[in-house]
């Protein structure tokens, strides 16, 4: 059984919920869905550098992708002309 993290973030026709696996990875999915919409493996090496804060940084991390996926819909974001960095 999934241990369920307790975030719920609203999306139009449905909600999201944030879950740790069995096997530690952390999903985002659908509450009404089995489907997993993103995963987070942090390797032993990372969860070690988080001092067991793993699930916490895998919160915020997808808080922060949910919200730019809500301005990229709503069309509310700047365009760059300019090479991306990816960092």
């Amino acid at each position: 059984m999934p241990a369920y993290c307790g975030v719920t973030l609203p999306m139009p026709t449905s909600f999201l919920e944030i879950v740790e696996l069995p096997d530690g990875r952390i999903e985002l999915r659908r509450a009404d869905d089995e489907g997993s919409l993103v995963t987070l493996d942090f390797s032993a090496d990372a969860k070690a550098f988080m001092q067991g804060q793993h699930v916490e940084v895998a919160k915020a991390m997808l808080s922060v992708g949910v919200q730019m996926a809500g301005k990229l819909a709503e069309g509310d974001t700047e365009k760059d002309e300019g090479p991306r960095v990816l960092h």
